[in-house]
């Protein structure tokens, strides 16, 4: 086949069109078309008056060699031949391996590492804190309709990890010459996604649709061999020093059990603090990183629809309208959006007692009134706490201890009104955009749980945001308090050919937590990568 890409097209196309204009650019008749494939379909709306969909199509016709020799002949640079995106083992299990894998934390990096473990036949054994799924959606309920937390189950911990309460994006900008995205992609569809996230560009599933997908990875785990044990809670790492060096000799969990391993996966996510504050005692290399903190800001979803799209907002091919931002401080900051959520809201996502911690989500449809987005302005170690590896996470609970205290307890959030926070004061009531966060909000200053940096550069970033988007800036949207788990406030550094720890052989970060993924796709590419990183470690 061959693959075409900058097909463009407007909004309002037929297929036919479409059809059209490939003939046209091959130079081919209709009857020499065998077959045509989206394999990508993105929207170009920079031109509000005339968005367009971009294509890349892979297509098949009667004389492939002959097409693609007239394009080059004419200096056609967007055709070639279509790339095998097939995923291919790097290795396989010896008959009756007995060392099974360990791997710890069941988000989307644990589960594609057991996953590729597993189709490798190597058994592996996945560990997880939290609860199934639907038990771990309960539990967060709780806290959002009830304020009862469950340490141990909640938006950060489970089944499925923190993407499983967000947008469920599944989209990134990681280096992927291997198409290990493809891989993620095409087992989530196994797992019941919709199809069309294997095209279009800016692909996602929403919540609901997320359970039901990771109950089907698991029961696909456990056909293949591996085991799955929930309410796990890793207390240690074990791990043996020799004349060769430190080497993993398993973990041992919270009850007591030990589980003998040469191989532990540590695939925890941003948000395991004990985990972390374990594997620095045992002396595992870890080094502070930076990361963001912010507010989470909401919109009437209308009013970013029409701002982006004009006179097509609303239009069934388009859905709810995104938008990414980034502003550069006169004070040295960087204010940008982070996980823009189109027709969501606001939730509570923490995961250790009297802090607040906001996130953003929305469901398959994104129907909801809002859209909602992290602002957050970055941090660096060295500058704005120590530079050691555990004082990212006391600076993180730090301002959610204080967001719990601006918002009266009971995990209610702090919220202000943006024509307050940029008149400098308090709120005392909502406006026109209501809020979406649960179990409750109270009116107030979010200065009084942000650092002064943050503030200061929020305030300027938001009226020129409010340039690039009408109405942005608008006296009545919302902020709510506080946004800190952007990312993982730390780095295991690894090796970058074994990806094992540089200082613990055996032991391989991976994901989020460990400082190399950054949302659902990511992660589970990087669980793929320390699962193959894993096998071949097994052969020697």
């Amino acid at each position: 086949m061959l693959r075409l890409t900058e097909i463009r097209l407007p909004l309002e196309h037929s297929e036919a069109d479409l059809n059209a204009a490939v003939l046209a650019r091959l130079e081919v008749k209709a009857v020499d078309l065998r077959e045509l494939r989206v394999f990508r379909r993105a929207c170009d709306a920079r031109k509000r008056e005339r968005i367009l969909f971009n294509y890349t199509l892979d297509v098949a016709l009667a004389d492939e060699a002959a097409a693609l020799a007239r394009c080059r002949a004419r200096g056609e640079r967007q055709i070639g031949i279509t790339p095998d995106m097939r995923y291919q083992p790097v290795t396989r299990a010896r008959p009756g391996e007995t060392r099974r894998p360990i791997i710890v934390g069941a988000g989307p990096c644990g589960l594609f590492a057991a996953l590729t473990l597993a189709q490798m036949g190597f058994r592996p054994i996945l560990l997880e804190r939290g609860r199934i799924v639907r038990e771990r959606t309960r539990d967060t309920w709780d806290l959002w309709r009830q304020g009862r937390l469950n340490p141990d189950s909640n938006v950060q911990f489970g089944e499925g990890g923190a993407g499983t309460f967000s947008d469920g994006k599944l989209y990134s900008q990681i280096r992927d010459p291997r198409y290990l995205g493809r891989k993620v992609l095409e087992e989530f569809v196994a797992a019941g996604a919709p199809p069309e996230i294997l095209w279009l560009a800016k692909p996602h599933i929403g919540t609901f649709r997320l359970v039901k997908m990771v109950e089907n990875l698991r029961a696909t785990l456990q056909a293949l061999g591996a085991e799955i044990r929930f309410g796990a809670r890793v207390e240690e790492v074990l791990i043996e020093t020799t004349s060769e060096g430190r080497a993993v000799q398993g973990v041992r969990l919270a009850e007591g059990e030990i589980l003998a391993s040469d191989f532990v996966v540590m695939a925890i996510g941003h948000s395991a603090r004990d985990t972390f504050l374990s594997l620095h005692e045992s002396g595992a290399a870890m080094e502070a990183k930076p990361f963001s903190i912010g507010v989470r800001i909401e919109h009437p979803q209308q009013l970013i629809d029409a701002a982006r799209f004009g006179r097509f907002a609303g239009h069934p091919l388009l859905g709810a309208a995104d938008y990414k931002l980034v502003h550069h401080a006169k004070n040295g900051r960087t204010v940008y959006s982070f996980c823009m959520c189109p027709g969501g809201q606001v939730v509570a996502a923490t995961s250790e007692p009297c802090c607040v911690v906001t996130n953003g989500m929305s469901q398959y449809s994104r129907a909801e009134r809002n859209a909602n987005s992290g602002m957050v302005v970055e941090v660096m170690p060295g500058k704005d706490f120590p530079d050691t590896p555990l004082a990212g996470i006391e600076f993180q609970r730090h301002w959610e201890g204080k967001a719990f205290e601006v918002g009266g307890g009971a995990y209610h959030a702090p919220v202000q009104l943006v024509g307050d926070f940029l008149a400098g004061r308090p709120s005392t009531r909502l406006g026109q955009v209501l809020s979406s966060y649960q179990p409750g909000v109270r009116p107030a200053d979010l200065s009084l749980c942000l650092p002064g940096f943050v503030v200061e550069a929020l305030r300027e970033a938001l009226p020129a945001f409010g340039r690039q988007i009408r109405g942005f800036d608008m006296a009545e949207a919302l902020m709510t308090g506080v946004e800190t788990r952007t990312s993982s406030p730390l780095r295991l550094p690894r090796d970058g050919k074994t990806l094992q720890s540089v200082n613990t052989r055996g032991l391989f970060p991976a994901g989020e937590g460990a400082g190399y993924a950054g949302g659902i796709l990511s992660a589970g590419v990087d669980g793929i990568r320390a699962a193959e990183a894993v096998g071949l470690a097994s052969k020697n």
